[in-house]
């Protein structure tokens, strides 16, 4: 069994409020459950009106899988969200024996 664990980090220059930050968190979070079945939340920066942490994780048997889904993730994040700038990201494929 492989874990993937994708550390994802945000800058939200137009967010005025917790509110706002909310709105987009939890729409980039359920887009991205919807699109590739994968574990979500919100990790950390959570006072932060202009950060959001985000992690996303996915469990099977080949890390190679992991690693794609992951890289998807991370590509579907960049892409369609124009309000959210990625600043800083890491995968990690964590073998479990």
């Amino acid at each position: 069994m492989v874990v993937g664990v994708l550390h994802l980090t945000l800058a939200l220059p137009a967010s005025e409020s917790l509110k706002d930050k909310r709105q987009v968190v939890r729409s980039v979070i359920a887009r991205v459950r919807n699109q590739f079945n994968v574990a979500a939340a919100e990790v950390d920066t959570l006072d932060d009106r202009r950060l959001a942490t985000l992690g996303f994780s996915c469990v099977s048997n080949d890390a190679r899988h992991v690693e794609q889904i992951l890289t998807r993730v991370l590509s579907f994040v960049e892409s369609t969200r124009l309000e959210a700038e990625v600043t800083d990201y890491a995968v990690e494929v964590i073998p479990i024996a």
